[in-house]
């Protein structure tokens, strides 16, 4: 299993400013920064994002979300930012039929997804 993932963005800043914002409604929240690098979690860092000046391929990075509710939140926030929607908040029955996710390009290009897999109550 994963411990935690770095993704490389090329404006520090303004990568901390999104996910900050769109990582909240997913339980996520900024734990440090150290130097060029930024951590995010719940009690430690699992998701980092990492100032390069190198140019890298764009990334598809999906997150859990603990409810369907959160998705929507994610994906709201991500857009009030200006981040392009990529897939709006739904279910995906091509992938499994309680596959309800968002899609969202952050400021770098990565295709950013917040999925919830729990059936809807009702």
């Amino acid at each position: 299993m994963i411990d935690h993932f770095n993704l490389p963005v090329s404006d520090l800043a303004r990568s901390r400013r999104f996910y900050e914002r769109v990582l909240a409604p997913l339980g996520f929240q900024f734990l440090m920064q150290d130097g060029d690098a930024v951590g995010f979690g719940t009690d430690t860092w699992r998701f980092g994002i990492v100032a390069t000046l190198t140019p890298f391929p764009s990334l598809h990075l999906a997150f859990t979300a603990g409810s369907r509710v959160a998705v929507d939140g994610f994906f709201e926030a991500a857009t009030s930012l200006g981040a392009q929607a990529n897939g709006p908040p739904g279910i995906r029955p091509h992938y499994d039929p309680d596959y309800y996710a968002a899609f969202v390009l952050d400021p770098d290009g990565h295709n950013i997804e917040a999925v919830c897999r729990k059936r809807s109550a009702g």
